[in-house]
């Protein structure tokens, strides 16, 4: 399918050329001629935009670890939560900074020593914790390409590069009920249509015993959670590696996730 749906779209002939940019390189406005607006733009119709959305969503559905198909759904759906993302962004003085300043997070622009030396139960040290111990890296997101708009092109990749620090936060794996429950929590953050979609059909994939903790305990725990937090995209988490986790928990609101019978 993807296969065909690439054949199908000239435009994204480009998604077979190299990685993107170094991840350390804020998305800005840029001269990469008359209709790219940053780096690896893809410029994509309105069809082209459906059609992309429609055979992302059926890989993705199909294998929930396509991370690339996920990111595509995300681009081609979330226009108007992206706006509305941004708009609370600009309102709040630390999501404006980040706004401004346009950080990333990668192995390039991380300094993993200093993380490693921070005092344990820090925002820092778990969050590498978390990196260790789930075998992930920040370097596995993908640069944004078919958002037609610089600044909401930083806003989905800020989003993508702050996934981790989510699981840090409400203390979730990287299997696939982990993954569930913070969608849960990201679908009531943020509206994304594909968090959305993940949150609804991720669980179809999981045991009966699995399925039975997440309706009863964990998908109410993390909508809770995520209507009383507020935006998490507001967080300026590289200025805050030396803020206890349970310090940065309270602040937001964020409940210890209920505990296996």
């Amino acid at each position: 399918m993807a296969t065909q749906l690439l054949r199908a779209l000239g435009p994204l002939r480009l998604l077979q050329r190299s990685p993107g940019p170094a991840a350390d390189v804020p998305l800005r406005a840029a001269s990469h001629g008359t209709s790219l607006l940053y780096p690896e733009h893809i410029p994509t119709s309105p069809l082209q935009k459906a059609l992309l959305a429609v055979g992302s969503a059926g890989m993705a559905l199909y294998n929930p670890y396509r991370h690339d198909m996920v990111a595509v759904l995300g681009e081609t759906t979330g226009h108007r939560a992206l706006k509305v993302l941004r708009d609370q962004m600009k309102k709040d003085p630390e999501g404006a900074k980040i706004l401004q300043e346009r950080p990333r997070i990668s192995l390039s622009t991380l300094d993993l020593g200093q993380l490693q030396s921070l005092p344990e139960g820090s925002l820092g040290r778990e969050y590498l914790r978390f990196l260790d111990v789930n075998r992930v890296s920040p370097d596995t997101r993908a640069p944004t390409r078919f958002v037609d708009d610089e600044e909401l092109a930083y806003v989905i990749q800020r989003y993508r590069e702050v996934h981790d620090m989510l699981h840090t936060l409400l203390g979730m794996p990287t299997n696939m009920l982990g993954e569930i429950v913070v969608k849960w929590f990201e679908a009531v953050q943020t509206g994304l249509p594909m968090c959305i979609l993940g949150a609804l059909l991720g669980p179809i994939r999981l045991s009966a015993q699995n399925l039975q903790v997440l309706v009863s305990e964990l998908i109410p725990w993390a909508v809770q959670n995520g209507r009383r937090a507020p935006c998490v995209l507001n967080l300026y988490y590289e200025q805050r590696w030396e803020q206890p986790l349970t310090s940065l928990r309270e602040e937001l609101g964020i409940t210890d996730p209920p505990t296996p019978h």
